[in-house]
């Protein structure tokens, strides 16, 4: 982004199954809380889930609105609309504030509404299509939640989902993107997660998940939990922030994206794809591999934890041996579309308060892990500049820098 003006955050939306606000989140996962737990759904034990990262005490209304009409949204809606209102309460964008303004919203997701997708589809197979409900329907686009989120919140500015497991950082850099291109001014990004049994199905099916809890990085690891829930960054310009008095959490720096073509089955080339998206992210920052002083990885017990630490120790040199990391999927599961969003919250959350989480459970690392201070506890720690990865379960790989502020005394 050089020569453009600074895009930076000035407010964070969270609803996780760890708390809802990224304060809490942040404290929760330093304090090596867990929401992890049975599944919320007794059949799904049957097909291999035996812990899952479920809101299990989620009321929209509670974020939405007491006396508000919440049957237009499904709950992948609802999430997303929540993690908005706090999102915009959290960085001063009051509705009085943001009349007339064209705010954005730029999503990610995996799976978009995808037990509202197989209901609606289910209901017509099976009883007949004058037997499906009207309302489903509109929610069965994979866009439905941003677009029925822009409704509720009035966000009349660009509106975009993007789609994929890594897809929840591929939004923040989108978003950035956009302000710094002068396309917008302030845009919400991030991404949303719903769990169902139809993911859970998929990913038992296909051997990815966990017997106990994840232990991301783990010489034993096994897999990875599902979770769920949504979080947003508040981006905009860095002179509109300042003219309007706005607290200022941290600025988006460069970014690098790639793909791998053997979709983790070779591990060299899931490790080049991670090394050169974190070379293009330091390149666009404008920074030293030794100025990345924490690094928040998309480890989350499964098969590409050591790949993706092996790619970004290739760009870090010797300095990779004293990164600190943090990898919150041991804690929150497997967000998929809103992963990376809980990662840079995270990041900047330990920024502000001096404190990183660490990986519960990493008491036996993987041998081949190049990282030394990857460990349980949370540490002392007030990085400067954050290194957030995030890798999708079909080669997409992506790489962004967040630059945090200094303490102000």
């Amino acid at each position: 982004m050089s020569g453009r003006e600074a895009v930076v955050v000035t407010g964070l939306g969270v609803v996780s199954s760890l708390g809802d606000s990224a304060a809490a989140l942040h404290a929760a996962l330093c304090a090596g809380q867990s929401g992890l737990g049975p599944p919320p759904a007794l059949e799904w034990t049957t097909v291999g889930c035996r812990v899952a990262g479920a809101l299990r005490d989620f009321r929209p209304e509670r974020y939405l609105g007491a006396d508000a009409n919440l049957r237009p949204l499904d709950r992948t809606g609802r999430l997303l609309a929540a993690a908005a209102g706090l999102a915009l309460a959290d960085s001063g964008w009051t509705a009085e504030r943001r009349s007339g303004m064209e705010i954005g919203l730029v999503a990610g997701t995996l799976f978009g509404s995808l037990a509202t997708v197989s209901g609606f589809d289910c209901r017509a197979l099976t009883a007949g299509p004058s037997y499906v409900k009207p309302l489903d329907f509109a929610n069965t686009v994979f866009n439905a939640a941003a677009g029925q989120t822009a409704i509720w919140h009035r966000l009349g500015g660009l509106n975009a989902t993007l789609g994929g497991a890594s897809a929840g950082l591929e939004a923040i850099s989108f978003a950035a993107q956009q302000i710094a291109a002068g396309r917008a001014d302030v845009v919400l990004a991030g991404g949303v997660e719903e769990l169902c049994a139809e993911s859970v199905l998929a990913f038992a099916r296909a051997g990815l998940l966990c017997d106990e809890h994840p232990i991301p990085f783990a010489a034993e690891r096994n897999g990875f939990a599902l979770g769920e829930g949504a979080a947003l960054l508040v981006l905009e310009r860095a002179s509109r922030a300042e003219n309007r008095g706005a607290r200022i959490l941290g600025t988006i720096g460069g970014d690098g994206r790639r793909f791998d073509p053997s979709r983790g089955a070779d591990e060299q080339a899931i490790v080049a794809a991670v090394a050169d998206a974190v070379a293009e992210a330091l390149r666009r920052s404008r920074i030293e591999p030794a100025a990345i002083d924490a690094w928040s990885a998309s480890a989350s017990g499964g098969r590409l934890d050591l790949a993706e630490a092996l790619g970004v120790a290739r760009v870090l040199g010797e300095g990779a041996v004293r990164l600190p990391v943090a990898a919150v999927k041991a804690q929150l599961g497997e967000t998929l579309g809103a992963a990376g969003a809980f990662q840079v919250a995270a990041l900047i959350e330990s920024g502000r308060t001096g404190r990183l989480p660490g990986i519960p459970g990493l008491e036996r690392p993987d041998p081949r892990l190049p990282m030394a201070l990857a460990g349980p506890a949370a540490r002392e720690l007030r990085p400067r500049r954050g290194l957030a990865t995030s890798l999708g379960l079909d080669g997409q790989v992506a790489a962004l820098v967040v630059e945090l502020p200094e303490p102000r005394p």
